[in-house]
């Protein structure tokens, strides 16, 4: 499967007997009792602007951009907390909703680096995104008086950067943090406009009990948190969906790549074994692949002070075939064992014994 960008529906789907059916912009839709407006509004093909909301995390209502105008209900609720109703109305694009999304857009980019050309998320920025979608043309406010923007960078972690001054502190790094890792080592320090994600008391990432898992940097809209393979390579052109090749898992990624190259490794949200959640070895160790010490071919070699030598699959099977035989034939059918690595699948592991058992 080639996919980059999924769909995401901004609220986790819910599961239930009963059925609800409301109508958003004149679009009658029938979903699972419990659903979001939003997530509602995108299974009837239309799309909320959002920032604070993913479909991998539970609804927050922080960020304000996806208020709606429901009839007889006062107010503009955020449509990632509001639930379905039978028989609700609800209206995602109105002149009123434009002014207040496009007011909000404003208050965040006022606050955030004009760096767009030479950031490493530019064309994959959730931010830019918004912007674009909301209309926002211009921004009164200027950079006078206090703002984030020299906030120093935290490069500690080897995989990934932590740059303050582009945060919106939308929550969804440390929500990612508690809900699919469940190491709780992020959290947001201070209050107002001091507020900020902090990765423990006056540590840095590598200090902190943060376990490189990348859920955080998954989850972030903006370049925030970023691999440190995207700024160096740049934004991937493609994407493979594909298994994780670590350990016995079985976890699915989407191996994103430019060319030939993997530019990072994805959790795949639709995973069965992981459901978007990975390790830090699956997320991020896959240099292995391409490592020039990496062994692809099988080597045999008849006494332990000889040295490897290369042959081929048939050669090496041969080999080690009539090995077996040799050694059950001076030491007996009990003496032959196999061991197989806690890396290898299940299915990998069962032909071993196969093979042991046939010998």
């Amino acid at each position: 499967m080639n996919q980059l960008n999924e769909l995401d529906y901004g609220t986790p789907a819910k599961q239930s007997e009963k059925s609800v059916t409301l109508e958003i912009d004149g679009v009658s839709v029938e979903v699972a009792a419990g659903t979001s407006v939003m997530r509602a509004a995108v299974e009837a093909g239309i799309n909320v602007p959002k920032l604070c909301a993913t479909d991998s995390l539970e609804p927050f209502g922080s960020c304000r951009l996806c208020l709606v105008e429901i009839d007889g209900k006062k107010g503009y609720p955020a449509s990632c907390t509001t639930p379905c109703e039978p028989g609700m109305k609800v209206k995602t694009q109105t002149p009123k909703l434009a002014d207040i999304r496009r007011g909000v857009m404003e208050l965040y980019i006022s606050d955030h680096p004009l760096d767009c050309l030479t950031c490493p998320t530019n064309g994959n920025c959730e931010l830019q995104d918004m912007a674009g979608v909301t209309g926002l043309r211009e921004v009164r406010y200027g950079y006078e008086g206090d703002n984030h923007l020299k906030m120093k960078k935290d490069e500690s972690n080897p995989y990934f950067t932590y740059d303050p001054s582009k945060c919106i502190v939308c929550n969804r790094c440390v929500r990612a943090c508690e809900e699919t890792q469940g190491t709780f080592a992020l959290t947001i320090d201070g209050r107002g406009f001091e507020s900020r994600v902090s990765a423990g008391q006056m540590q840095n990432f590598m200090e902190s009990e943060c376990v490189s898992c990348g859920a955080c940097v998954q989850a972030c809209p903006t370049a925030t948190l970023t691999e440190k393979t995207v700024i160096m390579m740049g934004q991937a052109e493609h994407s493979k969906i594909t298994t994780c090749a670590y350990c016995g898992v079985g976890c699915s990624f989407k191996a994103e790549m430019k060319g030939n190259e993997v530019v990072r490794m994805v959790p795949h949200k639709d995973g069965q074994a992981n459901h978007g959640h990975s390790c830090v070895k699956g997320r991020f160790a896959w240099g292995y692949a391409t490592h020039k010490d990496r062994i692809t071919k099988p080597m045999i070699r008849s006494k332990i002070t000889d040295p490897w030598r290369e042959v081929s699959w048939d050669e090496a099977l041969t080999y080690a075939a009539g090995e077996f035989r040799r050694i059950q034939a001076k030491h007996g059918k009990d003496s032959i064992g196999g061991i197989t690595s806690s890396r290898c699948t299940n299915e990998e592991t069962y032909l071993v014994q196969k093979l042991v058992r046939a010998a």
